[in-house]
């Protein structure tokens, strides 16, 4: 089993910026891609950022560059820089992390992120 422990949400003003961090533990060598999502009130959970385990990323349309995922060397914490926040990124952020040959993925609680004046 994994577990995934997310921090670093909060209420941050329009255009300010915030980072996520989450931190897998357990059985982590059977752990590969992982990444963050997040989900709206009233809409489908999406994707934001995914990053491999050689480093490899990915990233929703809607972040244009305002957000940078990354990994540190013993692959086992991840972190999400988000700048330039805007209202619509309100959402709470879920971790994940795919299982290593499979379709699976584990899941951390979420962290509620909230952009408002």
């Amino acid at each position: 089993q994994v577990q995934l422990h997310e921090s670093g949400g909060g209420l941050v003003q329009p255009g300010g910026s915030l980072r996520l961090s989450c931190a897998a533990s357990g059985n982590i060598i059977t752990i590969t891609t992982m990444g963050w999502h997040r989900q709206a009130p009233g809409k489908q959970r999406e994707l934001v950022a995914t990053i491999t385990r050689d480093g490899r990323t990915n990233y929703g349309d809607f972040v244009k560059g305002r957000f940078t995922i990354s990994r540190n060397n013993a692959e086992t914490t991840i972190s999400l820089q988000m700048d330039s926040l805007e209202p619509e990124d309100t959402a709470v952020y879920y971790c994940s992390a795919q299982r290593v040959g499979s379709d699976y993925h584990y899941w951390g609680q979420g962290t509620q992120v909230a952009v408002s004046s």
